[in-house]
């Protein structure tokens, strides 16, 4: 496994666990015009698993990705930053995020995060390669609470 950022220090990552808790999750989409349901879960660093599931609208731009309603329970959790992130189809197969996803789990990674993927366990960095973060606002843009 190659990557230049390195592994998160903290739970050991069970992935079995993690893509069963991502198929249960894809069971509760709501995805009646793509037909395309997908579940995400994820370790959090304080050894907590949260899960996703997409949901669709008739405005499709309005459509919430698995990753989307993920992040919104991480919040609603207390907050904390994910250890690792796996996302699966109907067949409880892997699939990758998207781009505007994989952006978004970049702002709510701990460092170190993995996931995993069509092509195996990888690093953030492998995944969203000189992503854009909070470390490229200028400091008065930055939350600092």
């Amino acid at each position: 496994m190659s990557s230049s950022e390195p592994r998160a220090a903290g739970p050991e990552i069970d992935w079995d666990a993690l893509t069963a808790a991502a198929t249960e999750a894809m069971a509760a989409a709501y995805a009646p015009y793509s037909r395309f349901p997908v579940g995400a879960a994820a370790l959090v660093d304080d050894g907590r698993t949260i899960t996703g599931c997409n949901v669709e609208n008739a405005s499709y731009g309005l459509t919430l990705c698995a990753e989307c309603t993920l992040v919104g329970q991480l919040q609603l959790g207390g907050g904390g930053r994910l250890v690792a992130f796996v996302c699966v189809d109907a067949e409880g197969t892997v699939i990758m995020p998207c781009g505007r996803c994989r952006q978004l789990l970049y702002e709510f990674r701990a460092p170190g995060m993995r996931l995993l993927t069509v092509s195996g366990e990888r690093s953030m960095d492998e995944v969203l390669p000189d992503a854009f973060g909070p470390q490229d606002l200028p400091d008065d843009r930055k939350d600092t609470t």
